[in-house]
């Protein structure tokens, strides 16, 4: 072997464990969690839990429409035998500075991602804050601190655990206690203090363990989806589609597209997957979905979805303007009568159409979101025979 090859860290490791007084199974679980540390780092979606409630949610899913990629990078979780030993004489865990409070900064000096774990309200208006100290982060206000299920340690949010812990995530659904920072109280995590009996949160759910005490916020738990999410409530202003596995806006839910679990992938345009993220998304007409802030940004220079190529806006106006262009340029005389086999993007048809390099318009739809498959030269009486017959062959493909 060379003198450093990249794999010393793990070899330690894995000699590590092989030298240990545990059991075969405790080692061989240790040593599954440092094999696949990496891969589940590189594929966020991986770490998250399944909802109990839906065999295809994730930790959080979303509405097909709300702004702000979520760009904090999500780490692997530790395995229950890796957790940190309860101290009995500490059981919390609880140090002198766990227990000074925290605040929200001025709205002035607040980022412009916020780190929800659902979508915003679908008119997209907050009520303003006063400028006041007010308990909570940068990402959540809330009047308690969360205690990590794994490192035991102390933390306003998620997000501020996983900006400081590089290791591992803080696993919000196994969350067990909370600190009031009204009395500075651990104690089992809950709606309402058992000490002060101040409320921790305006809005608090025991399944996702969330707490957020904005008061201009509607939330719910949608049971399908099995996590908290913006709105009014499922039957309110969204409905479950249980084929698309999403929560629908009701204003859109009879004509929207349905394609099976369509937002459990990546983002086409940036990467990042959709089902767990917590940037808006919005539905094309053709069932696929984009994060609202890469579908504006991609729609300033493009009108297809990136992923069928189907049109994803309404083209009529500009097929207009095509087609009068074209009638106002005609093609020099050894192309005037040359033919040419397109696909059409949108109905998926082929026909054969006569040629014209500004674009060629569909026999079927008339729509110019063409492919040219064959050109095939000036067209002929005695031409239709083959060109019927490339058509046919190419349906048959």
């Amino acid at each position: 072997l060379p003198a450093d090859d990249g794999m010393s860290a793990l070899r330690k490791k894995i000699h590590e464990i092989r030298d240990m007084a545990a059991s075969s199974e405790e080692k061989a679980r240790r040593l599954h969690f440092i094999m696949t540390e990496s891969y589940i780092a590189n594929h966020p979606h991986l770490a998250r839990a399944q909802s109990p409630a839906s065999i295809f949610s994730g930790d959080r899913p979303f509405t097909p429409r709300s702004p702000t990629p979520f760009d904090t990078p999500v780490l692997p979780h530790s395995p229950d035998s890796m957790r940190e030993p309860i101290d009995p004489a500490n059981p919390f865990n609880v140090t002198e500075a766990d227990k000074q409070p925290c605040f929200r900064p001025p709205r002035s000096r607040r980022p412009s991602i916020d780190y929800d774990d659902y979508p915003p309200n679908s008119d997209g208006n907050e009520v303003p804050e006063p400028e006041e100290p007010q308990l909570g982060c940068r990402h959540y206000k809330r009047n308690v601190k969360i205690q990590c299920y794994d490192c035991r340690r102390w933390y306003p949010c998620r997000h501020c655990h996983d900006e400081k812990e590089m290791d591992h995530s803080l696993q919000r659904r196994k969350t067990e206690n909370m600190l009031c920072m009204l009395c500075q109280t651990p104690q089992s995590a809950g709606e309402y203090c058992k000490v002060c009996e101040h409320r921790s949160a305006y809005y608090y759910c025991d399944i996702c363990k969330l707490w957020d005490d904005d008061a201009s916020k509607r939330i719910y738990h949608c049971a399908d989806c099995g996590i908290c999410r913006r709105g009014e409530g499922i039957g309110k202003d969204f409905v479950h589609c249980k084929k698309c596995n999403i929560c629908i806006a009701i204003a859109s839910a009879a004509s929207h597209r349905c394609i099976e679990r369509a937002a459990e992938c990546d983002c086409p345009i940036c990467g990042d997957y959709m089902f767990t993220s917590s940037s808006s998304i919005v539905a094309m007409p053709c069932g696929h979905y984009l994060h609202k802030t890469c579908y504006t940004q991609y729609m300033e220079t493009a009108y297809k979805c990136p992923i069928c190529k189907k049109s994803a806006v309404n083209m009529e106006l500009q097929w207009r303007k095509l087609e009068h262009a074209i009638d106002t340029q005609p093609m020099p005389e050894q192309f005037r009568n040359t033919r040419v086999v397109v696909q059409c993007n949108d109905c998926s048809a082929k026909s054969s159409v006569k040629y014209h390099w500004l674009g060629n318009k569909c026999g079927a739809c008339d729509s110019y979101n063409t492919n040219e498959v064959q050109i095939l030269g000036p067209a002929s009486e005695n031409g239709n025979a083959g060109i019927n017959a490339l058509l046919d062959r190419a349906a048959d493909a």
